[in-house]
């Protein structure tokens, strides 16, 4: 007698998921327990979790057969515990104690089991749901960890949440009524938009606080360069308290990256806020870009929509720094192996931080710089031209002055400084209406600089002497004309003066003392 199941569940590829049929087939025969389809090390041993599973759940498990579970496409690489749900409901189906093959049809399964029979958090929980919906299910059976996230999938998935095998068992059987789990966006967005970062708690540092505003404005990477102490980290933290809210499309795209890297937490549900990441200087190229046997994203990918902080630029390995200008110029990233090649989303502002010198203090009016001429060149050099290329806006950050650091008079906040940011967006947004994939200054490509950044005679003369008499580079011409354009639209114009041009020539700091 053969007897032969099948029950749906999903695995990611990048960010997205795709339907896998888990087929089970059994029959009379010497036992044994097969699992074909390309599985990795993971799914192979879910075998010992699903038998062990079954018989702690008092579910029958039929010695005597010859046992093969087929995971379909074929010919794609699975990974990863989430078939141990499936796969045991396949069982238990082929072995007729789910009989209701209608409502299997229906439903996705994914989860992994514990050795008590009790169902675990996956990753990639929201992509997902996102499939099962798109592709007509019903529903899709997840476990409770997971149901809050899951449920920002489709407005017309249900989203089942499970502890236990018996649970799925006797929901597929008819036999248990299972809430479906319900997310209010509304209220997600409302009750993750509080923070205890502002920018009123910046004393002093007006001109840095000026030049975050206009990379704000305008999604320009910045970079800052100051003594340590001078309050570089402490502004890069309240950045992303004054870019534009999160879309829910933005969230929504944010939140798959996470769940896909299994850094979303159980309470989370959904990303509302822009990321900020932060890593450390000691960090590999393979978890900043992304990558691994199995490719999962890094950094710049969990920053999507968000911000990438680099303190003490400089101390990065060079191939590390090297590896992040396909992203910053591409907004993505691709993970090429021999098996597969995968696609990451990397629309971030880079925001770093640098000492002017190894001791940090060159420059300094308070402290004497004990560093010789060619460690400071050596120093500087660790951070490449075509990365400085990529970055729009350089600005100093000195040490703030005792009178500054005792004064009580807080500064703008960042709901004020959020406010004129979101209108210089909206600007640009309607002037880049009808251009595909534009919708901020910072990514205009030479044709629409030509376009859209046109100075007036006073400031093409002043353009001028920044090339000819400042030791600027050709390669800032570009990003002048940009940041131009931002501080325009923060000022409501739609023509560049002299003004703009002037403020935004100011933000060539390291082109003007290293690169001439």
């Amino acid at each position: 007698m053969r007897m032969i199941s099948k029950i749906f569940s999903a695995a990611l590829m990048g960010i997205d998921a795709y339907i896998v049929e888990v087929e089970t087939h059994m029959e009379r025969n010497m036992p044994s327990f097969n699992i074909v389809g390309l599985p990795d090390n993971a799914v192979r041993e879910s075998r010992e979790r699903v038998v062990a599973a079954l018989k702690s759940s008092a579910y029958p498990y039929v010695h005597q057969r010859r046992i093969t579970i087929n995971l379909a496409p074929a010919d794609i690489k699975k990974e990863g515990s989430a078939y141990d749900l499936p796969i045991a409901i396949g069982m238990l189906a082929a072995q007729g104690d789910v009989s209701d093959e209608a409502r299997l049809n229906e439903f996705v399964l994914v989860g992994e089991l514990a050795l008590d029979g009790s169902v675990r958090p996956v990753h990639g929980a929201l992509p997902m749901a996102i499939t099962a919906g798109g592709k007509g299910f019903r529903g899709i059976i997840v476990p409770e960890e997971n149901a809050r996230e899951a449920s920002m999938g489709h407005p017309d998935l249900q989203v089942i949440p499970v502890g236990h095998l018996t649970d799925v068992v006797n929901f597929l059987n008819g036999q248990l009524d299972i809430t479906p789990h319900k997310s209010d966006f509304d209220r997600l967005f409302a009750q993750n938009d509080h923070t205890l970062l502002d920018f009123s708690d910046v004393k002093g540092q007006e001109q840095a606080k000026r030049a975050l505003e206009v990379a704000a404005a305008g999604g320009h990477n910045i970079i800052m360069i100051g003594p340590p102490g001078s309050g570089k980290t402490m502004l890069a933290k309240r950045f992303a308290t004054i870019l534009p809210p999160l879309s829910l499309e933005e969230a929504i795209e944010s939140t798959k990256i996470h769940s896909v890297a299994g850094s979303l937490s159980a309470d989370d549900g959904l990303i509302t806020r822009r990321p900020f990441r932060s890593p450390h200087h000691t960090i590999s190229d393979a978890a900043l870009v992304g990558g691994g046997k199995y490719p999962r994203p890094g950094e710049v990918s969990l920053a999507h929509h968000g911000v990438l902080f680099l303190d003490e630029l400089p101390e990065f390995k060079k191939n590390v720094l090297e590896v992040m200008r396909q992203p910053m110029e591409d907004g993505r990233v691709t993970i090429a192996r021999a098996a597969l090649s995968l696609t990451y989303p990397a629309k971030f502002m880079l925001v770093a931080a640098m000492n002017p010198c190894p001791c940090g203090y060159y420059g300094d009016s308070s402290r004497t710089c004990s560093c010789a001429p060619q460690q400071i060149q050596r120093y500087l050099a660790r951070v490449s031209g075509p990365l400085l290329d990529r970055i729009d806006i350089h600005i100093d950050v000195p040490a703030v002055n005792f009178k500054e650091l005792a004064s009580e008079r807080g500064g703008e906040s960042s709901a004020t400084i959020r406010e004129r940011v979101q209108k210089a967006r909206l600007i640009q947004l309607r002037r880049f209406e009808k251009e595909n994939h534009l919708f901020s200054n910072a990514h205009m490509q030479s044709r629409e600089i030509r376009k859209y950044c046109k100075p007036g005679a006073g400031g093409m003369e002043l353009l001028k002497t920044a090339i000819t008499r400042l030791g600027l580079s050709a390669r800032a011409y570009d990003r002048i004309l940009k940041v131009a354009r931002t501080i325009a639209d923060l000022e409501n114009s739609t023509r560049i003066e002299s003004a703009h041009i002037s403020e935004a020539i100011q933000y060539r700091t390291l082109d003007r003392d290293i690169w001439q």
